[in-house]
């Protein structure tokens, strides 16, 4: 029996990497003004639950998508919430593959035409910044979901439990910035 080797020369792997389309490892989410790990500013807070901040989504941008992307979703979640699941304080789907950032703003600022803002863990669409419990840091987590279908499934009214199983499924890739918040006094 004869055997043989697959193995490429370098420059086979160079040309073979420089033609291939973008791949989840290079897709990447940019937070303004927030690095990964750092803190959440002041007008970033929730201002409720003793909170006073002015509730400002930060702007988000990304680049990169995996190839086939079809459409875009964006959460942002709260790993360290003392309720056993965490917490979701922003979920938006349905976000059209051409787009590549939100402005930000008070109480999460626009989406373009054709995105649903999903309903949180509060029962109700809208952009809920952090606010940790006095004395605790919490970790939130923004993560943008390339997805492989041009809109989810899902009923607007749909918690954001069953979005994120829709998520799951359809995803291609994702990138994620964790920031911090608390603790507060």
């Amino acid at each position: 029996m004869k055997s043989f080797s697959m193995r490429a020369t370098p420059i086979a792997l160079l040309f073979a990497l420089a033609a291939a389309p973008a791949l989840a490892a290079d897709f990447s989410l940019t937070v303004s003004g927030i690095k990964n790990g750092q803190a959440a500013a002041a007008e970033n807070y929730w201002n409720n639950f003793g909170c006073s901040g002015g509730n400002v989504m930060p702007k988000l941008e990304w680049k990169n998508a995996p190839a086939g992307t079809k459409s875009f979703a964006l959460t942002f979640y709260d790993k360290d919430a003392p309720t056993g699941s965490g917490f979701w304080h922003w979920v938006a789907y349905n976000i059209p593959a051409d787009t590549q950032g939100l402005p930000g703003g008070a109480n999460g600022g626009s989406l373009p035409a054709g995105a649903v803002e999903g309903n949180t863990d509060l029962g109700k669409p809208g952009f809920f910044g952090p606010c940790p419990p006095v004395g605790r840091k919490h970790h939130y987590i923004w993560t943008v979901h390339a997805l492989k279908t041009d809109a989810l499934a899902v009923d607007k009214n749909a918690s954001p439990a069953l979005v994120g199983f829709y998520l799951w499924q359809n995803r291609l890739g994702e990138a994620s910035v964790t920031v911090t918040a608390g603790p507060r006094k």
